[in-house]
């Protein structure tokens, strides 16, 4: 069931996307040769804890997962493209971390994600994450009142393919609100000028997630973490926004944290 959010309603969403906002930029500022991804958890569940939020991962249990997620990030590194569940890995020199974080502020939930190389960068992870945050932007600015919901999945396919990736539309985007995951579901690739009309009101999660060389993935042994098929890098970007009857509302704007 789509949910419409009154003007008061998107209000009251900022907090949530500001704390999201401010706790990723800690942990990419966090994230070095040496660090352990536990170190990262922790350091997002102090922030979570002083901050009165609640999170939205650590007894999420979806069908696909294994059991509930148990902590409070997805720690994607290299390989692992999405849902990377943290565990005793120190990060290493040119490692491409991916991280994905939601929490509820005063019953509002905001949800965001970013990739960033530690240390010395392979010129085409940073290809891949620019791809990813292009593709985001160009999609935030086709989230328009009138606009289509496939208008939004088009751009972000048309650019993917346009940098030379496929696309793995198994997981993207979603409803945000007073849960994490909610209806419609934002495909990452589609025909623009069709499905759902955009309305203000409409809060989404947009998250386009690219691997360099494959749309395959498989599910490791941990039970969370995707992996690519042919362990190629992968990089994800991801924003909660509101349809307005102007310009979308960025929450998780880091530049606003």
């Amino acid at each position: 069931m789509i949910e419409l959010k009154s003007p008061s309603e998107i209000e009251a969403m900022r907090p949530a996307g500001r704390f999201v906002a401010s706790v990723l930029t800690a942990l990419r500022d966090a994230a070095d040769v040496g660090v352990n991804l536990l170190e990262l958890d922790a350091l997002a569940h102090r922030m979570i804890r002083d901050a009165g939020a609640e999170s939205c991962y650590i007894d999420y249990h979806p069908s696909f997962g294994a059991m509930p997620f148990g902590k409070v990030l997805c720690t994607s590194v290299n390989d692992a493209v999405l849902h990377g569940l943290p565990h005793d890995y120190r990060l290493r020199d040119g490692d491409l971390l991916s991280v994905d974080f939601a929490a509820s502020v005063d019953g509002w939930v905001s949800d965001s994600a970013l990739s960033v190389v530690v240390g010395t960068p392979d010129p085409e992870d940073l290809r891949i994450i620019k791809a990813t945050e292009d593709a985001l932007a160009a999609a935030i600015a086709v989230a328009l009142p009138g606009n289509k919901l496939g208008d939004i999945s088009a751009t972000i396919g048309d650019l993917a393919r346009a940098n030379g990736y496929t696309v793995n539309t198994q997981f993207g985007g979603h409803g945000v609100g007073r849960t994490m995951h909610g209806d419609p579901h934002v495909a990452n690739d589609g025909r623009a000028g069709r499905g759902l009309k955009l309305r203000p009101g409409l809060v989404i999660a947009i998250e386009p997630w690219l691997m360099r060389t494959t749309d395959d993935i498989y599910t490791d042994p941990d039970g969370w973490t995707l992996r690519s098929a042919d362990g190629s890098r992968g990089a994800h970007s991801e924003h909660t926004i509101a349809i307005t009857d102007g310009a979308p509302i960025v929450f998780t704007d880091r530049g606003v944290a």
